[in-house]
């Protein structure tokens, strides 16, 4: 069919007073055109075949995992190749009398059909990527650094097969002869190379996850992004920081992962006790501090045990200075113990002290050790400000100050 339309189409513009070669050429040259305009509207055509059968199949089904084919156009950029194979096909009928010309063409053929290729595997990999994406596991394990890899080996890939058709030798004497400029091509793809690696490690060691939240530098923020080269960071003022997945795993950063998978938030924070309101319990403090319920059963344990003590060793308690006795930052850090222990906010299950530390020129510091519930950053800080504000409002009613410079 081919050959007889290349054969009407010569006759006609002889008939019409052009000459043989001349005939040929414009004959030649229509076919080919006609040829690929056919190819073309075959494209077409398959391509509204597939999106009202196939299409309307895949949107049917309960799987999201086949929606990704439409999404990534596989079948679309398959149907590419239509027009290329035609052209492939018919060649060597259409331009017989021209035979550099065929050679051309073919090899133009070839060239496309080496791209096309490489992008229907570009979308296969994108599939994949996304069905992959859709899992919980893409959270804990991002793959982003090893598809964005994947895609610079097809690229490569896809440049050697060219030039290697189009100076017809292998692609393995091809690599050879680019040796020369491997350090050319290593200083190019440094930084892929690192970033490569670098994800890798932070991918195997699980070291990062989209979702955590991590401090490094300005860093501070939920991670958004993990990819070959970089790593995005939407800070909490809503800012992008963007840093180099090679530094991720040179450098050091925080991970805060393991307070958001555990069973609370930690509060530790300290008020410091002014020295001078610290002082030994009076028999009248003793009674004035019963009166407070949370306390009441230690003090009463307290007196019994101490009683019990400095009578069994002999002891003058005449002076308040000899044997044993309750302070008032005693009795407070009683106090304290038995409130975190009633408070429903805290994690009882978790570590929670009340402790002093080492006194400075300001004071004692007596902290607070212990866990929150609450996660969520918002409710955390409310919930550690409650505390904080019931602390410093019942200090003075052990006859403690809290410090404060004047």
């Amino acid at each position: 069919m081919i050959s007889k339309l290349v054969t009407l189409l010569t006759t006609f513009f002889g008939n019409i007073g052009a000459n043989a070669y001349y005939s040929a050429v414009i004959a030649q040259g229509l076919s080919l055109v006609i040829l690929l305009l056919v190819g073309i509207l075959l494209m077409y055509l398959s391509r509204f075949i597939i999106k009202k059968t196939v299409y309307k199949v895949i949107l049917k089904s309960e799987s999201k995992y086949d929606d990704q084919v439409i999404n990534n156009k596989v079948l679309m950029r398959l149907c590419l190749l239509i027009p290329a194979v035609l052209v492939m096909k018919y060649n060597g009928i259409v331009l017989c009398g021209f035979p550099n010309v065929q050679h051309f063409v073919l090899n133009c053929s070839i060239v496309y059909i080496i791209i096309v290729i490489t992008m229907v595997l570009f979308s296969v990999v994108n599939t994949g990527s996304d069905i992959y994406n859709m899992h919980q596991t893409a959270k804990i394990k991002p793959m982003n650094g090893v598809v964005q890899t994947i895609k610079i080996i097809l690229i490569v890939f896809c440049v050697l097969l060219i030039i290697s058709f189009l100076m017809g030798k292998k692609v393995s004497s091809v690599i050879i002869g680019l040796g020369t400029l491997s350090a050319v091509l290593l200083l190019l793809f440094q930084n892929v190379i690192l970033g490569f690696v670098g994800s890798i490690q932070l991918t195997v060691n699980d070291m990062l996850r989209i979702g955590d939240w991590i401090v490094m530098g300005q860093a501070d923020g939920t991670v958004t992004e993990i990819n070959l080269t970089t790593v995005k960071v939407q800070n909490f003022d809503n800012t992008i920081t963007t840093i180099p997945t090679s530094s991720m795993v040179t450098n050091q950063f925080t991970n805060w992962r393991g307070m958001t998978e555990s069973e609370g938030r930690r509060i530790k924070r300290s008020i410091t006790i002014d020295t001078r309101s610290i002082q030994f319990c009076t028999p009248e403090m003793i009674e004035r501090y019963k009166q407070i319920e949370r306390v009441r059963p230690y003090l009463e344990q307290k007196e019994e045990d101490i009683a019990e003590y400095n009578k069994a060793n002999g002891i003058d308690t005449s002076n308040i200075v000899n044997g044993r006795q309750q302070t008032n930052l005693g009795v407070f850090r009683a106090y304290l113990s038995a409130y975190l222990k009633s408070n429903p906010n805290i994690n009882q299950n978790l570590t929670r002290m009340v402790r002093q530390l080492q006194s400075t020129e300001f004071g004692v510091p007596l902290e607070i050790y212990a866990f929150s519930k609450e996660k969520d950053w918002t409710r955390y800080e409310e919930i550690q400000s409650d505390l904080f504000d019931h602390i410093i409002a019942a200090a003075p009613l052990f006859d403690l100050k809290i410090y404060q410079r004047l």
